[in-house]
C-alpha cells in the first residue's frame, strides 16, 4: 500500500504548474491551498499569541501538556507558509508527544530579507528563557527552510551567548543557499516539488545580494556545529535538498555532535505533512516525537 500511496502523492505534487516563475502572491497563495489539503489531529488545540514580539500559534495537546515545549519554525522558502500551513507537522508533534509548541510566524522576505527571519526566531527563543523556561525543556523542530531555521537559530543563540536548546529535529531542512550540494543536479526530474531554478527565485528573495558563504546561510557547509545539541535530521531520497541534510550530519558527527540521518527511500520534500496518507509519514513523526521524548525527559 505504501508504494501505491508514495506514487499517488508522486503525481499530485508533478501537476502542471504555470510556465515560469510566479509572484510572490502566487506563491504564498499556491502554498496556502496545497497545505490546506494536509491532515490535521482532531487532538489539539490552537490559540494565538505573541513570542519575541512576533505572532505564534500555541499548539496544545487537548488532554493537557507535559513538560516541555517545541519552538517550531514553518517552511515556505523563507518567502512563504506560516503556522497554520505547518500544522499538520506541529499538530501532530504535539499529539504524540504531549508537549506544547509555538510555531511562530516569522518575518518573510522579500519584504524582509535575510537576516530578519533570524532575528525573528532568536528573539522568540529568548522570550521563551525570559519568561522562566529552562533551555533543558525546549526542543527547535522545523521543515524546510524552517528546518534551517532550527540549525541557524541555534548557531544564533550559541554565539550570543545563550544556553542552548535540549534536542533540534529538521524536516527536509534547506541548509546551503550556495546550492552546491551534488544533489542539486542528480536529483533535478527525480523530485517533483523542487527545481534548481525555484529554489534559487525564492532564495534570491531571501538573500537579498547577501554573500551566501556564510554560516547563517549555508550551515551545511560552513557551519561549526561544537557544542551543539542531539540532532535529528529527517530526509527523502527523491530530493534535490538530500545534501543539505548529509553535509551537515557529516559536520555535526565530525566534532562529536549526537547525530541521527534518517533518510526514507522514495518520498519527497518534507513528506513527513502527509501523515494521515502516507505510511512513511506516520512513522517518521513516531520516530521524531520518540526522539525528543528522550531527549527533553533525559534532561
Amino acid at each position: 500500500m505504501s508504494k501505491e500511496q508514495r506514487a499517488r502523492i508522486d503525481a499530485m505534487m508533478r501537476q502542471p504548474r504555470p510556465e515560469g516563475p510566479r509572484s510572490v502572491e502566487e506563491l504564498r497563495a499556491g502554498f496556502k491551498a496545497l497545505m490546506a489539503r494536509m491532515i490535521v489531529p482532531d487532538t489539539i488545540r490552537t490559540t494565538q499569541t505573541t513570542l519575541g514580539d512576533r505572532p505564534a500559534l500555541h499548539v496544545v495537546p487537548d488532554s493537557g501538556s507535559r513538560a516541555g515545549t517545541i519552538l517550531y519554525f514553518h517552511g515556505g522558502g523563507f518567502v512563504f507558509g506560516s503556522p497554520e500551513t505547518a500544522l499538520s507537522l506541529t499538530g501532530h508533534l504535539v499529539a504524540k508527544t504531549g508537549f506544547e509548541s509555538y510555531s511562530l510566524d516569522y518575518r518573510l522576505a522579500p519584504e524582509h530579507p535575510f537576516p530578519a527571519a533570524i532575528e525573528d526566531t532568536l528573539s522568540a527563543y529568548r522570550g521563551l528563557l525570559d519568561s522562566g523556561m529552562d533551555s533543558s525543556a525546549i526542543a527547535f523542530a522545523g521543515d524546510s527552510a524552517g528546518g534551517g531555521l532550527a540549525v541557524t537559530t541555534c548557531l544564533a543563540a550559541r554565539d550570543a551567548g545563550l544556553p542552548l536548546p535540549a534536542a533540534i529535529v529538521a524536516f527536509s531542512p534547506g541548509l546551503d543557499a550556495t546550492r552546491t550540494g551534488e544533489s542539486m543536479d542528480t536529483k533535478e526530474g527525480i523530485d517533483p516539488i523542487f527545481t534548481r531554478a525555484a529554489v534559487e527565485h525564492t532564495g534570491a528573495m531571501y538573500l537579498a545580494e547577501a554573500d551566501p558563504r556564510q554560516p547563517l546561510l549555508s550551515p551545511a557547509v560552513l557551519a561549526d556545529l561544537t557544542g551543539f545539541p542531539p540532532l535529528l535530521i529527517q530526509v527523502g531520497t527523491n530530493e534535490i535538498l538530500l545534501d543539505d541534510s548529509t553535509r551537515l550530519a557529516a559536520r555535526a558527527r565530525a566534532v562529536g555532535v549526537d547525530v541521527i540521518l534518517d533518510i526514507t527511500a522514495d518520498v519527497p520534500h518534507v513528506f513527513q505533512s502527509f501523515a494521515g496518507i502516507l505510511d512513511e509519514a506516520d512513522e517518521a513523526l513516531d520516530r521524531a516525537a520518540l526522539f525528543l521524548t528522550q531527549r527533553m525527559c533525559a534532561r
